[in-house]
C-alpha cells in the first residue's frame, strides 16, 4: 500500500495540477518533498525552475530527484528505473498521459544514480511539458 501511495507522489511530477489531488496525497507529497530537500540540500528555486524546463546541474537538485524516486522504490542504487513497475501501478485516469512518457523515456543512465534520475526527469519534461511539475 505504501508503494502505491508513494507512486502517486511521482505522478505529481508527470500530470497537470488540474487533476484534483486528495488532501492525503498532497500531505504525502509535502512530506516526501521535505524529506528529500533535507537529505540533499536542494534549493527550492532549482525545484521550481524545473517546472519551466530549467534543470539545474547542481548535484543537490539531481539527488533530490533521485531521492523522490528512491522513496517511491522505483529507482535502484545504480540509478536504474523500473519502468514497468511504474506503469503497472498507474491509476486508470493517468494511464493515457503518463504511460507513453514513462515508456519512451525508460531508464536513462547517467554518470551516477542522481544523474540518471536528472536525465530521466529532463526526458519526462521534453516528452510532456504540459504534464510535468514538481512540488
Amino acid at each position: 500500500m505504501i508503494v502505491i501511495q508513494l507512486f502517486y507522489v511521482l505522478l505529481l511530477l508527470l500530470v497537470p495540477k488540474t487533476l484534483g489531488i486528495s488532501e492525503e496525497m498532497q500531505e504525502l507529497a509535502k512530506q516526501l518533498h521535505a524529506t528529500c530537500v533535507s537529505e540533499t540540500g536542494a534549493k527550492e528555486d532549482d525545484i521550481s525552475n524545473a517546472v519551466k524546463g530549467i534543470f539545474s546541474e547542481d548535484e543537490g537538485f539531481k539527488c533530490y530527484l533521485k531521492c523522490l524516486m528512491s522513496q517511491m522504490a522505483i529507482i535502484d542504487d545504480d540509478g536504474t528505473i523500473d519502468v514497468e513497475a511504474m506503469v503497472a501501478i498507474l491509476p486508470d485516469e493517468l494511464v493515457e498521459h503518463a504511460t507513453p512518457i514513462v515508456r519512451k523515456c525508460g531508464s536513462i543512465k547517467g554518470s551516477n544514480a542522481c544523474d540518471s534520475a536528472w536525465l530521466t526527469h529532463q526526458c519526462y519534461y521534453r516528452e510532456g511539458p504540459e504534464h510535468y511539475f514538481l512540488f
